[in-house]
């Protein structure tokens, strides 16, 4: 891929994970699942606190079909949940959280199809989500994400996000918030 074009696909991917950040923390959920694929597949496996052996082997986040997730979901549950939410009476969204997602350390690592005319990238980045509900709750993840994305009629569309978090024990009281 010429230099230019590397940096024009760099820009278009980091203004397209600034808008999805941008249009979950402003509640705009119905265009934000627009920037989904309907085969998606979304998850946050757990991680194990394991010894340095562990960890170079790489089984520090659980990754088989039966091991536990915080979530594992397809485009149908995301609706179903952002339904939940605009119903006003969901018990762990009503008031709604106010949330930031900062997305930063975006790199594309992976490109499918011709050069100059990606159809689809692996996009590796880091990301916090600070997270503030009531008068005293506040939450906050930190770690990594590997999406994929796949272009569909000149714009992209996330099919399968993978969200690691730097933490072993979930301190928010739920996951009620999208991450």
């Amino acid at each position: 891929m010429k230099r230019e074009n590397a940096v024009a696909l760099r820009s278009e991917i980091t203004d397209f994970m600034s808008l999805e950040a941008e249009l979950v923390d402003t509640r705009r959920f119905e265009e934000w699942l627009g920037l989904f694929s309907e085969d998606l597949h979304y998850r946050m496996p757990m991680a194990r606190n394991l010894a340095h052996q562990g960890i170079r082997a790489g089984v520090e986040y659980l990754s088989e079909p039966l091991d536990v997730s915080w979530f594992d979901e397809g485009k149908e549950t995301l609706k179903t949940r952002v339904a939940q939410i605009r119903t006003g009476v969901h018990w762990a969204e009503e008031p709604l959280s106010r949330t930031a997602h900062l997305v930063t350390n975006i790199r594309i690592v992976d490109i499918d199809g011709l050069p100059d005319d990606p159809t689809e990238i692996q996009v590796n980045s880091k990301f916090l989500v600070y997270r503030n509900r009531n008068a005293d709750e506040e939450d906050t993840l930190i770690g990594r994400r590997e999406d994929h994305l796949r272009r569909v009629g000149g714009s992209w569309q996330i099919f399968r996000r993978t969200v690691y978090i730097c933490q072993t024990v979930l301190l928010a009281r739920n996951l009620s918030f999208l991450v």
